[in-house]
């Protein structure tokens, strides 16, 4: 008996904050937040099949299901400390050649601004397949200049992220931030 592989056909991003007394419900909210709160998530690494097609939030959510067995590159952090800013984002590298696979790159953690999350996610996305492609590049170099390197091979047509961050709730509530790219067979 053979089986067919699964690889997912689309993929779309989503992002979202939840605040709570309870670290699970503010998981929840922020995944309610994202739209993504009724399917069973399960989290894999970091890959874009060749060919994946990215849609938008809407297209994506509108083709789930309840309780549906969902794909995704996950990124999650929560505290409870008031003030404190969680950051939760991931980075996607999509290659020229549409048969060659992309890469995503998840990050969460403390005290990095919305753009700087930004630039750090799609960085190591970019990074990761900019090793597989064979691009040369000084890993020391800024990112900005990394980019134009990437950009001018010719062999990474695209880079983005998608990137959620805020500040602790001034009275200690749990706030958890995601970001995923959300895959779709």
């Amino acid at each position: 008996m053979t089986s067919t592989p699964l690889i997912p056909s689309e993929a779309f991003f989503t992002k979202g904050v939840g605040k709570h007394r309870n670290r699970l419900q503010s998981f929840e909210l922020a995944l309610r937040a994202a739209g993504i709160q009724a399917c069973n998530l399960v989290k894999v690494s970091s890959i874009l099949p060749p060919r994946c097609k990215l849609i938008s939030k809407n297209q994506g959510l509108d083709k789930l299901r309840p309780g549906e067995i969902t794909y995704c590159v996950l990124a999650e952090a929560g505290t409870n400390e008031p003030s404190r800013l969680v950051g939760a984002g991931i980075g996607l590298a999509v290659p020229a050649k549409g048969d060659r696979y992309g890469y995503i790159a998840e990050h969460h953690g403390y005290g990095m601004a919305e753009p700087k999350l930004a630039d750090f996610v799609e960085d190591m996305a970019a990074t990761m397949l900019a090793t597989t492609l064979g691009i040369e590049f000084d890993p020391e170099t800024a990112y900005d200049e990394r980019k134009e390197i990437y950009h001018m091979s010719g062999k990474i047509v695209r880079t983005r992220a998608c990137v959620q961050t805020a500040e602790g709730h001034k009275n200690g509530l749990w706030t958890t931030v995601i970001a995923a790219a959300v895959f779709l067979p």
